[in-house]
């Protein structure tokens, strides 16, 4: 895998100070996406273990909130191979903080539904995910008013509460997950 970007403090991902990571490639296509130059698997530079250690140790720091996985996209079926390793030591060390995954993914159609089957990493991955924010970017429903998602199709999904009830659980704007 590799990854077009890691910013070390961003506040628009989620809430608090967090660190992100923008993931080469993406099959999804969004018209008007804000990162279309990692839609390309090859865009960026390898994500290796010093990556990983680089980014477990910055947001270990005290003032961070936690980690969100962005792209490109993270759940692309070959992206996982890649992201599973990130967030098996992200819970080994931090864990207490959170993990955000935009996807344009839908939740249950595409993640619970034929990935969770067909992929091997997908079960893992999302037992370590505290919110995903998912659905692809739709310019026609683009929104500057919206929290933490670019169109209103998008929802922000407390991913362990979802897999427990069986149902949706939206975040409610006011956990600090």
């Amino acid at each position: 895998m590799n990854y077009a970007s890691i910013k070390r403090m961003d506040v628009a991902n989620g809430p608090g100070v967090r660190m992100s990571l923008f993931v080469s490639g993406c099959t999804h296509y969004c018209k008007n996406c804000f990162n279309r130059e990692a839609w390309d698997f090859d865009y960026g530079n390898p994500f290796t273990e010093k990556e990983i250690e680089k980014i477990v140790d910055y947001v270990s720091g005290e003032y961070i909130s936690g980690l969100t996985l962005l792209g490109g996209e993270p759940l692309e079926p070959e992206n996982q191979k890649g992201i599973l390793p990130l967030l098996r030591r992200m819970k080994e060390v931090c864990p207490d903080k959170s993990i955000w995954c935009y996807t344009g993914y839908d939740f249950e159609k595409d993640v619970l539904g034929w990935m969770r089957e067909k992929v091997p990493e997908t079960r893992e991955i999302l037992s370590y995910l505290d919110v995903m924010v998912d659905g692809e970017y739709v310019e026609e429903l683009h929104d500057l008013s919206l929290r933490f998602k670019g169109s209103s199709n998008q929802r922000i999904i407390m991913v362990q509460d979802s897999l427990q009830t069986g149902e949706i659980v939206l975040w409610d704007g006011v956990r600090q997950k």
